[in-house]
């Protein structure tokens, strides 16, 4: 009898403790009840951006919700590689296309583990908008369809907003010669490049979306994608988060990088929620190092190679 009832106070202080470890998540993670409560309010503004854009309509879509484009949308369109981050002017008049005021509230969600999503919060992060006005769905489209319909009306057209942006007040945008320059040429042991993506395209066996295999000298590998439970689309614990980024000094500026700017903006968001003060993203990321096919790479699982050893 004694063991039984030790064994069933274990049992409840495992689920406890399990509770706390699930419920520790940033207070601009929102759920769908959050949402549904909302969904009529009129300063409320719900972007949707779709790895494949056409399931807004196909599959369909939050009430009410405006489509984002993420490469038109979200990218610079005229220049190269193309998902350079927007100009403060482009992305203003885009924000106020989907009818974005000072005042709005702004809920993104997408369906690829809120990779797409961050993109949206990093660049009104980047143009100065108010972020406790900003909101991520936590588990995204599936989160919403567990309890709630999607649907494939178009959302009505909003009144044209009036949102003015501002340049924020630590841009957090690093280019190319900055990366090249502390970390390439200086090893500047207070700076930490972080890969974003998946291992295999760090260490050069998978070449996809680019020329070459490998990764940028001094980088270490994070996928940012670990921090999110790809079944449920849902945000892992900040403990589970603290736990992947263990490698990285708090005290150090990182830099965080992927192919095109989305898995790098996730790695920002998460380090961020985790209370990092120096966190930048480079523009233009792998897309940008790849197609000059003159600067140094580094193949393998480890950040330098044989020729950076000297």
């Amino acid at each position: 009898m004694r063991k039984l009832i030790i064994l069933l106070l274990c049992c409840l202080f495992g689920m406890a403790a399990h509770a706390a470890d699930t419920i520790d998540k940033p207070d601009f993670l929102v759920d769908a009840d959050w949402l549904a409560e909302r969904l009529k309010d009129p300063k409320l503004v719900v972007l949707e951006v779709r790895y494949h854009p056409h399931r807004h309509n196909t599959i369909g879509h939050i009430p009410g919700a405006i489509q984002v484009q993420r490469f038109v949308d979200l990218g610079a369109n005229d220049e190269m590689p193309i998902m350079r981050f927007p100009s403060r002017t482009a992305f203003q008049g885009t924000l106020r296309r989907w009818g974005v005021n000072d005042d709005s509230t702004i809920v993104v969600y997408d369906d690829s583990s809120t990779a797409l999503a961050s993109r949206v919060m990093f660049l009104l992060d980047l143009h100065g908008f108010d972020m406790r006005r900003v909101k991520l769905l936590d588990g995204g489209a599936m989160g919403w369809t567990g309890l709630n319909d999607l649907t494939k009306t178009s959302a009505a057209r909003r009144a044209p907003g009036k949102v003015t942006l501002k340049p924020a007040a630590a841009s957090p945008m690093i280019g190319w010669t900055d990366v090249y320059t502390r970390v390439v040429a200086e090893r500047d042991q207070k700076i930490t490049l972080l890969d974003a993506r998946p291992a295999d395209m760090y260490e050069g066996s998978r070449i996809q979306h680019s020329v070459q295999g490998g990764h940028i000298p001094g980088a270490i590998n994070i996928v940012s994608l670990q921090g999110v439970d790809s079944q449920s689309q849902q945000w892992k614990s900040m403990g589970e988060l603290a736990a992947i980024y263990k490698d990285v000094p708090r005290d150090n500026t990182v830099i965080t990088y992927c192919h095109d700017g989305f898995r790098s903006t996730l790695a920002w968001l998460q380090l961020k929620a985790l209370g990092y003060k120096d966190v930048r993203v480079y523009n233009g990321g792998w897309s940008d190092w790849d197609r000059t096919l003159t600067l140094p790479v580094v193949k393998g699982a480890k950040p330098f190679d044989a020729d950076f050893s000297l």
